[in-house]
């Protein structure tokens, strides 16, 4: 939440006390407060470090663990159960498909990076949640220990950008009406904490409702109304002569224009045009086991893309739903993807094209993944139950060399053929995506336990 103050004291010609406008007021982004923004950006210049590179990641995590098999991976010349239940379709890589519900993610195939051989140890979602969001550094998933591959990118970029304060990591999601979706929820907002990198790295959660993370809302505390209209008068007035005030210092000025004009346009989808938002609408879709809800997936890649273009440099994107194993709070493999994998094809579709329209894409790194991956046996009621041994993972986008499959699947779809890729791996691909990592190495202004972090594994074969 970001609150303004109103109180005594000399006052501007807008009718604001500068000292208490810049002040008192707190800013609440992942953690940050205003006066920790300005006193820290006033000892840096306002440009990022040159060992940043200027990418942003988008993390679209299918929470409960979509299958490897219906998605990326469908396996037609298999054993019959570890065949795609949803069919295939061809994608624009010869010789390359995609599950059936998928055919909009299949004309994108050539800006892909398809992982066949990607796997981890652990089989509970709770745990799995933890190791795979936190790139393995939460190594047993207990969530003890370990940080999400979003705050280390905060910790090394910065918590907020530095010309528009914004923050650098965000965290779209929603409660849900389905019980089994919340849970699912919850868990990936475990492990996408911060963890021992503190909690100024934490994601910003637009919904206000993760923990300790607030909505950007206006509020003056025991305020009269008179108070609010002289509030409203002042935040006008800074606005118009914003430009053209003299005595702030660029800190003081980013800060205002934060409160003022950035942050909220931003978070404001409503601001697209309406073609724009036909494009991501879900709506339609209904979503839910015990409870359904409009399926809201695509507002959140429509937020995504205007928080990238906005300087917010990690968004994850949290689905629910993927735990599809046909019983009492899940629906089976074939309906549960009708049901899940369509909206997603839509909505990501729309993403992919938008960013590949506005230049954003070369920018931007997709990373799709999840709990897990899927048994390659089909359960006695229609369902796939967990797999850790294979699962689901594709990129799009970004600075790697796409077009082309990574890795390779045993005939029964159950585990890799070639040398596994490990949550290590994938951490050191967003690392090499959005850092200078040779600079990392030998620079002295990042402690080397973070360096350490950022540039002690290898990235996924062959991909840069």
């Amino acid at each position: 939440m970001f609150t303004l103050h109103t109180g005594s004291g000399s006052r501007d010609c807008a009718g604001i006390s500068r000292r208490n406008f810049l002040r008192a007021g707190s800013l609440a982004l992942g953690g940050l407060t205003l006066p920790w923004l300005l006193e820290t950006r006033a000892q840096a210049a306002a440009i990022e470090p040159t060992w940043v590179k200027d990418r942003a990641v988008v993390m679209v995590f299918l929470g409960g663990g979509a299958s490897h098999i219906e998605t990326f991976n469908p396996n037609m010349d298999g054993p019959e159960q570890s065949r795609s239940v949803t069919g295939e379709v061809k994608t624009t890589l010869p010789g390359v498909t995609f599950g059936g519900t998928f055919p909009e993610l299949a004309k994108h195939a050539k800006d892909a990076v398809i992982v066949r051989s990607f796997k981890h140890p652990i089989g509970g979602h709770e745990q799995a949640i933890s190791h795979v969001l936190t790139g393995g550094s939460d190594e047993s998933g207990a969530a003890k220990d370990g940080h999400s591959i979003g705050s280390l990118f905060a910790r090394v970029r910065g918590a907020n950008h530095p010309k528009t304060g914004l923050p650098t990591y965000a965290l779209l999601t929603d409660p849900h009406a389905d019980p089994q979706y919340n849970q699912e929820m919850r868990r990936v907002t475990v492990g996408s904490r911060s963890g021992p990198l503190g909690s100024i790295y934490e994601p910003f959660v637009p919904n206000g409702k993760g923990p300790a993370l607030r909505n950007m809302e206006l509020s003056v505390p025991a305020a009269r109304f008179a108070e609010r209209v002289e509030l409203l008068r002042g935040l006008n007035d800074a606005k118009k002569h914003l430009d053209t005030t003299n005595g702030l210092n660029p800190f003081e000025r980013q800060a205002m224009d934060l409160l003022t004009r950035g942050a909220g346009d931003a978070f404001d989808i409503s601001k697209e045009s309406k073609s724009a938002q036909d494009k991501y609408d879900t709506s339609s879709f209904k979503t839910g086991k015990k409870k359904f809800e409009p399926c809201i997936i695509g507002k959140q890649f429509l937020m995504a893309r205007r928080l990238i273009e906005a300087g917010v440099g990690f968004v994850t994107v949290q689905s629910a739903g993927w735990d599809m194993h046909a019983d009492g709070n899940n629906p089976g493999v074939k309906e549960g993807m009708e049901m899940l994998g369509t909206p997603l094809d839509k909505a990501l579709g729309a993403f992919l094209t938008d960013l590949s329209e506005r230049g954003l894409l070369e920018k931007t790194l997709v990373v799709v993944t999840g709990d897990f991956g899927r048994t390659p046996k089909i359960n006695k009621n229609g369902g796939r139950d967990h797999w850790p041994n294979l699962c689901t993972l594709a990129l799009f986008g970004g600075s790697l060399k796409t077009g082309q499959v990574v890795g390779r699947s045993a005939r029964t779809n159950d585990v890799p053929a070639s040398d596994p890729v490990t949550t290590a791996h994938l951490t050191a691909t967003v690392m090499h995506h959005l850092f200078d990592v040779g600079a990392i190495r030998i620079t002295r202004d990042i402690p080397a336990t973070i360096a350490n972090l950022v540039a002690g594994s290898d990235p996924i074969p062959g991909v840069f």
